[in-house]
């Protein structure tokens, strides 16, 4: 692939690739290298990219990168780093720590759908699952976060000694 079409293509979804790789590996130097790994395949230039799938073949890339990832004996053996990441207000911060405590499995499709936009049938061709499947970790996913989110706000509700405030 010629230089100026892959940096066209990066500039274009590099931080969409990137923000997937990091909502499934939980780390941004992860994040990165996945982002890094999946421009690397395509500069090789054995893959063709179809006219309007490209942003769906990136994301589709990296996925199948970071599943890798996550199943190496490197991954599963080595502690995380706490990583900071800014944010406007501190509810926000609670909700993305709550989708960033779910499994990568739910965590993956919460992204693809909100953060990205998909539906659920292009999530299930991103993550090679059916339209049942990604409906079923959409619903458990909500479930969970309502759940997490709701327990959140009962303890904001008292006063720190078990009464209400």
């Amino acid at each position: 692939m010629e230089a100026e079409k892959l940096a066209d293509l990066f500039r274009q979804y590099g931080d969409d690739v990137f923000r997937l790789a990091y909502s499934y590996l939980g780390s941004r130097a992860d994040g990165e290298d996945v982002c890094q790994s999946v421009f690397l395949k395509l500069a090789e230039g054995k893959t063709v990219l179809l006219p309007g799938r490209e942003k769906s073949w990136l994301l589709t890339c990296a996925a199948n990168l970071c599943k890798s990832q996550l199943r190496s004996f490197w991954r599963r053996n080595v502690g995380e780093l706490d990583e900071s990441v800014p944010f406007r207000d501190e509810s926000d911060r609670e909700v993305w720590d709550a989708v960033m405590a779910l499994s990568p499995k739910y965590r993956a499709v919460v992204h693809l759908y909100y953060w990205e936009g998909y539906d659920q049938g292009e999530i299930g061709d991103i993550l090679h699952l059916s339209r049942t499947a990604v409906q079923t970790r959409m619903a458990r996913a909500r479930a969970m976060l309502r759940k997490e989110l709701s327990n959140d706000e009962q303890l904001l509700a008292h006063d720190g000694t078990g009464h209400a405030e």
